[in-house]
């Protein structure tokens, strides 16, 4: 044997050897990649379809419960039998017909168990009047549990035998001035268009199901499985997402999930996943609970089927290719040609399975391995876009929930935590600029008996106008916000005493004036306080509330301002 023979069969044993390794390595890092690539994939997918069904549905359920708080139909449900309430409350109803996404309306009065409706087809037309409801119908059950139940809002999939069709229900409870049900409104989204445009999207390789708060599904491409009428069955006998599982280990992980998922309902975006198996096939499974109509959104992702692990067996086919190459010119071909650039790859896969989208610059040989690294980069920019794209979504979302937390939502005002902000950041910036601010503190006087004279509704409408006479009698730049109940806080800044004082009397008389004019005449106690740097959140919240004190022990109808060589406390 000549020992060019020996050397290239000594150098093909060493090739096959550390091809067997490279295998084996491969084998490993494909099987890690797929399932972390699989989990984010899973991760933002539930985000997205959590996020087009909330889209889909938020506005159809403000327009129902507007239809629910209209004053035409709580005047009719009050005297159902009145025929001219009842046709001016037909006209709100269609009213609000053409305005939901499927032109259809209901509206069940709980005094006489009418039921109304009309659909897109205005089908219905001067007979909005179907049928009347009766209890001991168990196809009319839902009604009277719903209002057993008292929840304001519900979802709800169920067949209309008397109408004869089969919607998404979006259920409100109608409440009179005294918070007593009076009948229920809503609208439904055809179950087969909203299946078509939200779960059954033909994705090859991802499922995606709703279920209620108790696992029983709601929203499923197989409409075998969906359990119509849940809020009438007893529990035991609803379709629950662990039918979908045959393995019992399988049925009690997704049901796990929905446990942890309801303990954590407080957390954003917080998303749960796993492996399960589904007719046969490993999936994984990300599951998220949608607070806001007190879903699960469920998504099962067949990774052999996103990602099959054949997409990267030309990697190995080249990498066998050019071992046979690297018999005869092995020195030479195996560096520069196939080591380098998939030593190269190998880095970027691993920076891409970290979760790193900024990629080395890769050699690119005119070969397999050069057209896999320039498939492997257009994979990789493309994954990156989208994920980008799902992120800002997510942010978008995220930061509109952060500025409505800081919202007080009866007075559009900031609330006691958006307070705490601002003036967090106005004494620091005192401390580092060297300016004063002032803080009012005031309460409506008599604000219990207003409550208990004219109602709560009539309490809130008092607290909605004080709010639009503060930022009328402010500077455009001052902050007012509702500290809690009848309290409001106002910063003013820059202040000084005489500033401060001019404010907080303009507010004083300006509430006076502007509430006499509306018939319900209040009147409010000031507090003031200036602040000087080197005063903390509590010295100025404690002083500007002991002011507040004053001025209502005072009598109350006027102000106190409080400086600090007033409180013994020595101004920077």
């Amino acid at each position: 044997m000549s020992l060019k023979t020996r050397f290239l069969s000594i150098a093909a044993a060493l090739i096959v050897i550390a091809a067997g390794a490279s295998w084996l390595a491969y084998q490993k890092l494909s099987e890690d990649l797929i399932e972390r690539w699989g989990r984010q994939v899973a991760e933002i997918q539930v985000r997205y379809d959590s996020a087009r069904l909330l889209q889909s549905l938020e506005r159809e359920i403000g327009l129902a419960r507007q239809m629910a708080d209209s004053s035409a139909l709580l005047s009719w449900a009050a005297d159902p039998d009145n025929p001219a309430r009842e046709k001016t409350a037909i006209r709100e109803m269609e009213s609000f017909r053409s305005n939901f996404r499927d032109n259809s309306y209901f509206v069940a009065l709980r005094e006489n168990g009418r039921y109304y409706f009309n659909n897109e087809n205005d089908e219905f037309a001067g007979k909005q009047f179907r049928y009347v409801l009766n209890p001991e119908d168990p196809d009319d059950a839902w009604f009277y549990q719903l209002i057993d139940e008292g929840r304001d809002f519900h979802l709800n999939v169920n067949p209309d035998t008397e109408l004869g069709v089969t919607k998404l229900w979006i259920d409100v409870l109608m409440r009179n001035s005294e918070k007593q049900i009076v009948g229920m409104v809503g609208t439904g989204l055809n179950l087969d268009t909203f299946l078509q445009d939200i779960v059954d999207i033909n994705q090859e390789g991802i499922t995606t199901l709703f279920v209620d708060y108790n696992g029983a599904i709601q929203l499923y491409r197989d409409r075998n499985y969906i359990d119509f009428g849940s809020v009438i069955k007893p529990e035991g006998q609803k379709n629950t997402v662990d039918l979908l599982f045959d393995a019992p280990e399988d049925k009690q992980k997704i049901l796990g999930m929905l446990q942890l998922l309801k303990k954590s309902s407080g957390k954003a975006g917080y998303v749960e996943s796993g492996f399960v198996t589904v007719d046969g096939r490993e999936h994984l499974a990300g599951v998220a609970f949608l607070p806001a109509i007190g879903w699960f959104e469920i998504t099962l992702l067949d990774l052999n089927t996103l990602l099959p692990k054949s997409y990267l067996w030309p990697l190995v086919a080249v990498f066998i290719v050019s071992l046979l190459i690297t018999l005869i010119v092995f020195h030479l071909i195996i560096q520069s040609r196939i080591v380098k650039p998939i030593v190269g790859l190998e880095d970027a896969v691993e920076k891409v399975r970290k979760g790193s989208f900024v990629l080395p610059r890769l050699d690119k040989p005119d070969n397999e391995i050069g057209r896999l690294v320039d498939h492997f980069e257009k994979m990789t920019e493309s994954l990156r876009d989208s994920t980008r794209e799902l992120e800002n979504k997510v942010t978008l979302r995220t930061d509109e929930l952060a500025r409505l937390a800081r919202i007080d939502p009866l007075t559009n005002l900031k609330n006691r935590r958006g307070m705490d902000e601002v003036l967090e950041e106005e004494i620091q910036r005192a401390d580092r600029l060297g300016n004063d601010f002032g803080v009012l503190w005031l309460d409506i006087d008599h604000f219990k008996l207003i409550n208990d004279q004219l109602g709560h509704q009539a309490g809130d409408e008092i607290l909605c106008r004080v709010a639009l006479w503060l930022k009328a009698g402010v500077r455009p730049y001052d902050h007012p916000g509702r500290w809690g109940g009848d309290e409001f806080v106002i910063l003013l800044s820059p202040c000084d005493p005489a500033t401060l004082e001019h404010i907080a009397r303009r507010i004083c008389e300006g509430v006076e004036q502007e509430s006499r004019k509306t018939g319900t005449p209040v009147t409010v106690s000031l507090g003031g306080y200036l602040s000087k740097p080197g005063d903390n959140m509590d010295t100025v919240l404690r002083n500007a509330d002991q002011a507040l004190y004053r001025a209502k022990d005072n009598g109350r109808n006027q102000i106190c301002i409080t400086l600090p060589d007033e409180t013994g406390i020595n101004p920077a």
